[in-house]
């Protein structure tokens, strides 16, 4: 481990990045965050309706609803699978890191771009 490069550490930490954004907030991983969440409808001060998600009263599906309504707490858990996966399965992982990252760093420059515009 001390051999890493600050390129590699870079990749690593972008594609934590992305998984960790994937699981918590994107719509196409809604599907796994579903169970673990109960929805609640509420009318704000305009009239709308706005839906609320918290993680379910009990049990498994409390833990990892608390989990995945966590970013800081979801991202750890990504960045030991990131960093996992890259040090025991290499020629694996690779490509599946890679496309995290540059992900990853699309996102970042949209926000950027987003915040100039």
């Amino acid at each position: 481990m001390e051999n890493i490069t600050f390129f590699q550490l870079l990749t690593l930490a972008l594609a934590s990045f992305r998984l960790t954004r994937l699981l918590v907030f994107d719509k196409i991983t809604e599907f796994i965050r579903t169970p673990f969440f109960d929805e609640i409808e509420e009318e704000n001060e305009a009239g709308e309706q706005e839906i609320y998600y918290i993680p379910k009263q009990s049990g498994i599906k409390r833990f990892f609803g608390e989990l995945l309504s966590c970013y800081w707490c979801t991202g750890i858990w990504a960045a030991i699978f990131i960093v996992g996966f890259y040090l025991f399965f290499p020629v694996y992982s690779g490509p599946i890191i890679l496309i995290l990252a540059v992900a990853g760093m699309a996102s970042l420059i949209e926000t950027i771009i987003q915040q100039i515009i």
